[in-house]
């Protein structure tokens, strides 16, 4: 019988907020991210596509079971829609496939806005991770076929104008999850009859972080190496370092570089927070049920989250003023 091998990597948990720069996909985000921590697992809570730069939410270790609560957190993009082309990509990647003289004024612009929020309904763009018959539309659509795509009911919180130029515009949207800032530029334009495509896109916010979360890559590699931020057309420095220190048998102090990721009972802000004693931790943590005891303590929770001394235990359901442990976090 073959031996298992042993895990690569450090067991560390914890949420790092990536401010993504322009051109770094996602999976190459968290890639990178997992190599500089040297972590075991990581994750990421929603992709950010290459030509949008922002926030970034990559679960490390145990914060890997809490991806499900950011993802379906709301979302803040402030981004500019160029007027005049529509393209195939809805942003700057693609070519051209429609073009208009009209220019919208932003009184046009203002108008179309209530049209945008609530609950509405939106088609995704041909190039996007939705599924179609088992393959992903943007590989569909490179092929050169044109998916049938159906629209699907989305939220927007809100949807404000920030600046409005003589051929382009800059919003600010409030969005819930599954929605693509991509296609409200493209309907947008559309409903003008100017045609419109992303020009920028920046995610702004992922609740519950903020932008006072935002750690940069020049900020991981000066805690992680010891050098102090390069710019990143410059990385030769903190590149040396790493190579330097992958060659080294000693233990790394990793202190730097830990400091800057956020507790994973962050993502769990939205749950209901039961302090339960070290006793009731260790039963948890074996799957067995405890009586909540409090005076403000729920009665009946379909999810709850439980802290020991401040460190999280376990998700559950509260049934009768019993917490029943559903996820089991590593002590």
């Amino acid at each position: 019988m073959a031996r298992r091998g042993k895990k690569k990597g450090r067991p560390i948990s914890g949420w790092l907020i990536l401010d993504k720069p322009v051109g770094m996909g996602s999976t190459e985000a968290v890639s990178k991210i997992k190599w500089l921590f040297q972590a075991e697992k990581a994750g990421h809570a929603g992709t950010l596509d290459p030509l949008a730069s922002g926030m970034l939410p990559i679960a490390l270790g145990e914060a890997t079971k809490t991806v499900p609560y950011v993802q379906d957190g709301a979302k803040i993009y402030r981004f500019t829609v160029a007027w005049g082309q529509e393209r195939s990509t809805d942003d700057l990647e693609g070519p051209v496939t429609k073009e208009s003289d009209l220019r919208p004024s932003e009184a046009q612009v203002l108008a179309l806005l209530p049209k945008y929020t609530g609950v509405i309904m939106q088609t995704p763009p041909q190039f996007s991770a939705i599924k179609i018959a088992g393959e992903r539309a943007y590989d569909l659509a490179r092929d050169g076929a044109t998916v049938d795509i159906p629209a699907r009911e989305i939220e927007i919180g809100r949807l404000d104008v920030v600046e409005h130029g003589a051929d382009h515009t800059v919003f600010e949207v409030e969005c819930g999850k599954g929605t693509y800032v991509r296609s409200l530029a493209r309907d947008m334009g559309r409903d003008i009859g100017c045609f419109g495509h992303i020009s920028e896109l920046r995610r702004v916010e992922v609740e519950p972080f903020t932008s006072e979360d935002f750690v940069t890559i020049a900020e991981l590699e000066a805690a992680r190496f010891g050098v102090e931020e390069v710019d990143s057309s410059d990385t030769t420095e903190a590149a040396d370092k790493a190579e330097a220190a992958d060659k080294v048998e000693a233990p790394i102090d990793f202190d730097a570089i830990d400091a800057l990721l956020v507790d994973t009972s962050a993502a769990l802000d939205c749950l209901p927070q039961i302090a339960i004693s070290d006793d009731a931790a260790t039963k948890i943590r074996l799957g067995n049920p405890v009586i909540i005891r409090g005076r403000d303590a729920p009665v009946e929770a379909e999810e709850a989250c439980a802290t020991a001394r401040g460190k999280l235990v376990a998700i559950g359901a509260i049934e009768q003023g019993m917490f029943k442990p559903k996820r089991v976090f590593a002590g």
